[in-house]
């Protein structure tokens, strides 16, 4: 891939082993941390670059020959006995793909060549850190893995809800990972990044700082895998019958909107439920409301490339919709919900080199790398070579090879003949035209262990990106960094992490470090490239100003007492189900209610046991001697305080107003509190709910 012309050639890897120290006037210093043992490998070779892959030029493919990064993967590939080393907490459903029309000018790929055109798919959502017993709600990146069945062999979109990553070569990825799982001396944190081994990691790598942004955004706690987005990742090539390229990256847009919960939200859930959002996903399939995203594709070609103002090939940074607008191509629904879990969720093998015909690879080095390590994984993890025997991972169209035997082993090649070329005219031959084949790209360059200079703005679309933001996403963000560093016990790494965060926007590093108590300020850290102010805000990177303005897909949480008003309840019912929302019943006793028309209200959750936290808005239909009773009832009290500090719209009915003053919640506090005097009132409050939170609240509750 050809790019302007570089000034100079330089490694931008960044310098690990660093510490920091402070001069005589209080100023920060890095210096090399000294050591008299070398890296080696396990046979004991010694290590000159244990940062960069070995490629050809440094924009160049991997080479297969890079027998460090080879053994480096291979023994982080097989860590895990026996789940998976990361993505281990998953979830999976079956659906389709269905293709809103035919790309033959771009791609020769057979899933985009008719309209209309449907193709099963299987998905699986993931958090990377956690163990397969950790929560849902862990403040992590989600894997959102897509496979896709076509006529022409299963193509996988192997990403994450996020459209960066934190390194931007494979050969750091087990690196990255180590830093974020459990401590090894201790066994725990478990499923978070808030402590010293990750922001030691993270702060010796400059190249993170656009990730770290995301990962301590609300991007990183989504209120349910059917209202987040889904990314590639990384740049991929469309190539057509004609053999011409474009370039692409894939994203999954939500039909129902972005939504996010906040911390402290988080927190309750994974204590209530730590299933959330297994549970999320099995109801809404199991109901009937199934979920649904748009593919879109930002295509773009080398003239663009050749000019953006970052490399295409750099997976640290993005493309902005602003730049290059997103087309949708179809759209993704799951429908079904696996027969097994085991079977389906946990044996599905993902991996970024299954592509049909008609797409193609970037020579991005991080997908490189998971291009060389997914087979490694799906050896260790499933047992054999024949993991496509497994009916989840087996193709749905016609298939023919000669590999055979080994273990598990259920169907090997007939015949006299088990390879080709074969005198016997037995087996499958290969086919020139409807075959794979790579883009003919000209490679041309040495074989280096670098980074290309284009890689080495690490802080400018970190800047982007929290502009972009509004202010309550950016008060959010400073207040993840501020919690997860004050579980930092090293001064020195909190120290390092204010000097990066001062090149990617100084007020947030001072509110960080006024948090941490840093009275001194550090220097802003070394940069490699001086970092750009001037990049226009992405308003498509936020989640609020993107909010839906609809409640559908979401619930209520109805608290009820006895004799409460029937008929309003059938009212809320209604109105809810015509916009596609649900509802939850809640009452202080499993057996529910009766009503003021003497009929058996059935509770879905006693009070203790269905907190606020599960909702996305709630309802007090009480009447003055339940309330009265509820005061008593610390979870009463919870659920109305905990509804108002997430900054949720609450209505309620005059007898509810006991239960809101004990809770701490003038009635009177804000347009978010809204009365349900009688039936016709139900509307506006369902109106209200379609803006999802209230955040002007935020700021006075201070969560």
């Amino acid at each position: 891939m050809a790019r302007r012309a570089m000034t100079k050639k330089t490694n931008t890897a960044t310098i690990h082993d660093q510490s920091l120290v402070r001069g005589e006037g209080g100023e920060l210093h890095q210096i090399a941390a000294s050591s008299d043992k070398a890296l080696t490998t396990a046979q004991g070779t010694p290590i000159a670059d244990d940062q960069n892959s070995l490629k050809v030029g440094a924009r160049g493919p991997t080479l297969i020959e890079d027998f460090h990064f080879r053994e480096k993967i291979f023994h982080f590939d097989h860590e895990r006995i026996p789940e998976r080393v990361v993505h281990a907490r998953g979830y999976g459903a079956h659906g389709f793909f269905e293709t809103y029309k035919s790309l033959a000018k771009y791609t020769r790929a057979d899933v985009f060549q008719r309209a209309g055109e449907k193709t099963p798919a299987f998905v699986r959502f993931s958090t990377v850190a956690g163990s397969k017993g950790s929560f849902d709600l862990a403040r992590d990146v989600r894997g959102f893995a897509v496979k896709l069945y076509t006529q022409e062999g299963n193509w996988d979109i192997v990403g994450n809800n996020i459209p960066v990553f934190f390194i931007q070569d494979a050969i750091k990825f087990p690196d990255v990972i180590h830093s974020v799982k459990p401590e090894p001396d201790r066994g725990f944190p478990q499923a978070q990044s808030a402590h010293d081994t990750f922001w030691d990691f993270i702060s010796l790598t400059p190249e993170s700082m656009h990730m770290v942004m995301w990962v301590m955004s609300d991007r990183a706690i989504p209120r349910s895998f059917r209202f987040m987005q889904g990314f590639g990742v990384h740049t991929f090539r469309l190539v057509n019958a004609s053999d011409e390229s474009t370039f692409v990256k894939f994203i999954w847009k939500p039909k129902l909107g972005m939504q996010s919960v906040v911390w402290n939200e988080a927190v309750k859930i994974n204590g209530a439920d730590p299933d959330f959002h297994r549970r999320d996903l099995w109801d809404a399939i199991q109901s009937g409301n199934f979920p649904e995203w748009e593919l879109c594709v930002q295509l773009f070609d080398q003239e663009f490339a050749d000019n953006f103002d970052f490399d295409v090939l750099d997976a640290t940074k993005l493309i902005p919709e602003e730049v290059v607008a997103p087309i949708p191509v179809g759209r993704l629904v799951l429908d079904r919900m696996p027969d097994n879990f085991f079977a389906e969720t946990e044996q599905v093998a993902f991996m970024t080199q299954n592509v049909p015909p008609g797409v193609d690879f970037s020579n991005d080095p991080l997908l490189q790398g998971r291009n060389f390590s997914y087979l490694d994984t799906q050896l260790k993890r499933l047992g054999s070579s024949n993991f496509t025997h497994l009916p989840i991972n087996a193709p749905k169209c016609p298939f023919h090879h000669f590999q055979q035997d080994g273990h598990m082993a259920m169907h090997n090649p007939t015949g006299r003949a088990n390879y080709q070329p074969n005198s016997f005219g037995e087996g499958p031959r290969e086919s020139p035209d409807r075959g794979f084949r790579s883009f003919a790209d000209g490679e041309d360059g040495q074989k280096v262990r670098l980074r290309a200079e284009s890689f080495a703005d690490h802080y400018s679309q970190a800047t982007q990106f929290f502009n972009s933001q509004t202010f309550v996403e950016q008060r959010h963000i400073a207040m993840a960094l501020a919690f997860e560093l004050s579980k930092v016990e090293a001064p020195v790494i909190r120290e390092r992490m204010i000097s990066h965060l001062l090149n990617i926007d100084e007020g947030l590093a001072r509110t960080v470090a006024d948090k941490l108590g840093i009275a001194d300020m550090p220097r802003a850290a070394d940069a490699a490239v001086t970092p750009r102010k001037d990049l226009e805000p992405s308003p498509a990177l936020s989640i609020i100003a993107n909010g839906p303005d609809r409640f559908e897909g979401r619930k209520v949480g109805v608290l009820v007492s006895n004799g409460m008003d029937a008929a309003l309840l059938t009212a809320l019912q209604v109105a809810l189900e015509a916009e596609g929302a649900t509802m939850e019943v809640i009452a202080l006793k499993a057996g529910g209610v009766v009503a003021d028309d003497d009929t058996t209200i059935v509770a879905r959750h006693m009070v203790d046991g269905g907190p606020s936290v599960l909702f996305d808005a709630v309802a007090l239909l009480l009447t003055d001697d339940g309330a009265e009773l509820l005061t008593r009832e610390a979870a009463a009290r919870d659920f109305v305080a905990d509804a108002f500090a997430h900054c949720k719209f609450i209505g309620f009915t005059p007898g509810a107003l006991p239960l809101l003053i004990k809770a701490g919640v003038d009635p009177a506090a804000d347009e978010g509190l809204v009365p349900l005097t009688d039936a016709g009132a139900v509307d506006a409050y369902v109106e209200s709910c379609r803006k999802l939170r209230l955040w002007a609240r935020e700021v006075s509750v201070k969560v």
